[in-house]
């Protein structure tokens, strides 16, 4: 069934996708090791779901590739669930055991299947964590600009089918795409951001504070001149940066690429930004006209800018 799930669900290569127009050079020499890994989580899943077997496949990948590897996972059990109809067992099985290190990586993964099977990801919240549950339309964002970047980054759509505040969180997966798409390259992130509507910029440079962290392709010349011409949105970088410091923390596999965004744009060391997003979840009232994934973004940027 492993092999059949396989051939029926398996996605391309990851060279082959790199490959396609649009990309930068630099994407594929940057990135190649995060795409293999994602590609190999989520295969590894649709071959053997079952955690016993599939655990140790996704820790085989190098330490700091893991969360891709769990991304991967993620996807693939989320999709499975879904075209078997079984209520979400496999993926909270998954999240309450060994992926609970690695869960928000894993919603992104969530997130890419969602949208690979064309649901919309916001009648799944209700089944995820109250907070960190929008982080699956981060992902469907990611999805979105990743696979279909003519409709999503060059013509600057929007997926009518959210609601305003889910576009928002939306855009900050397209940032992170971006910052694949462009291969990490400051001046062709900076001229495709600068092609979006103005008040979509915030939440777009959030992705790419998140994804120039979490997954590096910069050096810290990069990073600074990045955060000199994105200066209007440094609390965004600061947030997505931190946010990136506190899934390795959580995980255990710390990167300097990470440690080196958080100290550009954060002005902190990685643990020092993680325990920001911390403080800020401890500080949210129980009572809130807005949804907590929006008012813990808000409080974790003001605490980093303080």
């Amino acid at each position: 069934m492993g092999k059949v799930r396989r051939v029926l669900f398996g996605i391309p290569s990851e060279k082959a996708v790199f490959s396609r127009k649009g990309f930068a050079p630099e994407a594929w020499q940057r990135f190649q090791p995060v795409a293999h890994s994602l590609v190999a989580g989520y295969h590894a899943a649709l071959e053997d779901p079952r955690l016993a077997v599939l655990v140790p496949r996704l820790n085989a990948v190098a330490q700091e590739l893991h969360g891709f590897a769990y991304e991967g996972a993620g996807m693939a059990l989320a999709a499975l669930d879904l075209i078997t109809f079984s209520g979400g067992r496999r993926l909270k099985e998954f999240t309450d055991g060994p992926g609970a290190a690695h869960i928000y990586p894993i919603y992104v993964g969530v997130g890419l299947a969602l949208a690979r099977l064309k649901r919309n990801p916001e009648a799944y919240l209700s089944k995820l964590d109250p907070l960190l549950g929008w982080v699956i339309v981060d992902g469907y964002g990611f999805h979105e600009g990743f696979f279909r970047r003519r409709k999503y980054i060059d013509r600057h759509a929007r997926p009518t089918r959210l609601s305003p505040y889910a576009q928002r969180v939306f855009d900050q997966g397209l940032g992170r795409a971006i910052w694949f798409w462009c291969g990490g390259v400051v001046n062709l992130v900076l001229n495709t951001i600068d092609g979006f509507q103005y008040e979509r910029r915030a939440d777009l440079w959030s992705g790419v504070g998140l994804a120039s962290a979490y997954g590096g392709g910069a050096d810290r010349s990069g990073l600074y001149a990045l955060m000199a011409y994105a200066q209007p949105y440094r609390a965004q970088l600061a947030r997505g940066a931190a946010t990136a410091a506190a899934g390795r923390e959580l995980a255990g596999n710390p990167t300097p690429h990470t440690d080196l965004a958080c100290e550009v744009y954060c002005g902190l060391a990685s643990r020092e930004a993680s325990r920001m997003l911390d403080k800020a979840r401890e500080e949210l009232g129980e009572i809130r006209a807005e949804p907590a994934y929006e008012a813990w973004r808000r409080r974790t940027e003001a605490l980093l800018t303080v």
